[in-house]
């Protein structure tokens, strides 16, 4: 989600990766060992390791560390990594590539009895944003959307697409709902896109454009 006004941009929320909550979920693995099932290793490598391997010094990161350190590599080391990737292609217990959600309570890894459930935290991140405090505009919307919108379109991209959009179909009832549609269109790779980048998102995409003017003010004007 972002708040998007004539002369800002502000994010509202940030992704819960893998890779971003690195720490947590390996710090899981340590306090709770048996959740790997011997499978995995808690511990984060820059690459995949192989047999040959064996007895080199190689950097690593575990729960405790914020940079990087180096080892001797084990056997156990060459285990597949609990966190495996970088970026969007970072995958936990090589299946998922979020690290909250709601449900999933019967996910396990591919051929295995390994449950993903306690790595994921059902805790939400609360933004609070005061309308009282922003003097809002009658342009001023917050863009919430699925990762498939943010995959392909940068905040700033988006911020553009709607200053261009909504300043021109003011007397259009139903311009907000068009706007997300328009967003969605954008992710298409079609030729005709607003951003004229081509950008394809293969993945579902949700969108809500919700305007924020006259939010939270009365009939009598309070």
């Amino acid at each position: 989600a972002i708040l998007v006004r004539k002369d800002e941009v502000r994010p509202l929320s940030s992704e819960f990766t893998p890779e971003t909550e690195r720490q947590r979920i390996q710090q899981l693995a340590f306090v709770y060992p048996e959740l790997l099932a011997g499978e995995f290793t808690r511990l984060e490598f820059p690459r995949r390791l192989k047999g040959d391997d064996l007895g080199q010094k190689v950097l690593f990161r575990d729960h405790h560390m914020r940079g990087w350190s180096y080892k001797c590599v084990e056997k156990s080391d060459l285990k597949y990594p609990l966190i495996h990737g970088q970026g969007r292609q970072a995958r936990l217990l090589g299946t998922l590539a979020v690290s909250r959600g709601l449900g999933d309570h019967q996910l396990r890894v591919l051929d295995t009895n390994i449950q993903l459930k306690p790595f994921l935290l059902s805790v939400p991140q609360v933004t609070v944003l005061d309308v009282d405090q922003l003097e809002l505009q009658e342009e001023d919307v917050v863009v919430m959307a699925t990762d498939g919108l943010w995959d392909v379109l940068s905040n700033e991209q988006v911020a553009q697409l709607v200053r261009s959009f909504l300043p021109g179909n003011r007397e259009d009832p139903h311009r907000f709902s068009e706007l997300a549609q328009m967003l969605i269109h954008s992710t298409q790779g079609k030729d005709d896109s607003p951003t004229g980048e081509g950008q394809v998102s293969y993945d579902d995409i949700s969108v809500f454009v919700i305007p924020l003017h006259n939010q939270g003010q009365r009939s009598d004007g309070h």
